[in-house]
């Protein structure tokens, strides 16, 4: 029980990362408001930790809206007494060239992931500043990290996250709220199915180390340690859980690895 009596937000909770989240903290025996721009999946989350013997609440919230990103955060000071955890993972995203990219696709997709995360971080901030002690985790992407095709708008986004994230580190970890990043890279997610091609496919299993995409819940492990104390000295960083893509140099195909022989002395 990682996140005992924690309370956690968590944006983006009605389906793929978010969810996974939402279930791992509740297990880890966080409280949890469960938010999502879509109310039938905050909804469907809240209740599927319910009927598994946790604690969690659904609300319907538009991150971009800084109304909404407000009452988030007062709603879960009003049911449980206070806010220990906040993981901004709301998030959109389109694969689209550069110069077809218009103004309004790009001030759309800054404002849930970058905008969105300010001001939902900042109402945390607030509430964590009152009693000392919290975990912000923002959910970057290797998209922000590195050029790809087709991910002005979004690569921009989460570039930007990554770099408010250390600043908000800066400014908070003396008053022991701690501000990390967790950079997934490919994610089987039903907004990675509908977005990638066979090509994409292709290129993501050639690009990774491990050939395969990660798991929802393989980024739900990297927060709930994030968010507990076993991650007390942990600042302003970036974890990627990406099997191996940012760190990926030169790859080709190559026999199976054998135990080499160690020569007897």
């Amino acid at each position: 029980m990682k996140l005992e009596n924690r309370i956690a937000t968590i944006t983006g909770a009605g389906s793929g990362m978010g969810r996974a989240m939402a279930i791992a903290f509740a297990k880890e025996g966080a409280m949890v408001v469960v938010s999502d721009i879509n109310p039938h999946g905050a909804e469907e989350v809240a209740h599927e930790i319910v009927r598994s013997g946790g604690n969690a609440i659904p609300l319907k919230v538009d991150v971009s809206q800084e109304g909404d990103a407000e009452k988030l955060i007062s709603t879960a000071v009003a049911k449980y007494g206070k806010l220990d955890i906040h993981v901004n993972n709301a998030g959109i995203s389109q694969t689209k060239l550069f110069i077809h990219t218009t103004k309004e696709e790009f001030e759309k997709i800054l404002g849930v992931n970058l905008v969105g995360a300010f001001l939902c971080a900042r109402y945390a901030a607030v509430e964590m500043l009152k009693h000392r002690y919290g975990r912000i985790i923002n959910i970057a992407s290797l998209s922000g990290q590195r050029g790809g095709i087709g991910r002005v708008a979004y690569g921009s986004s989460k570039a930007g996250l990554e770099l408010m994230t250390k600043v908000m580190s800066v400014e908070l970890a003396s008053s022991g709220i701690n501000v990390n990043n967790i950079a997934p890279g490919a994610i089987a997610t039903k907004m990675a199915a509908a977005q990638h091609d066979a090509a994409t496919k292709d290129a993501y299993h050639y690009l990774i180390p491990q050939r395969r995409y990660g798991r929802p819940e393989e980024i739900a492990d990297a927060a709930v340690f994030l968010a507990s104390d076993a991650a007390s000295h942990i600042c302003g960083t970036t974890l990627n859980v990406d099997g191996g893509f940012l760190g990926a140099g030169l790859m080709f195909e190559h026999s199976a690895l054998s135990v080499p022989k160690v020569p007897v002395v």
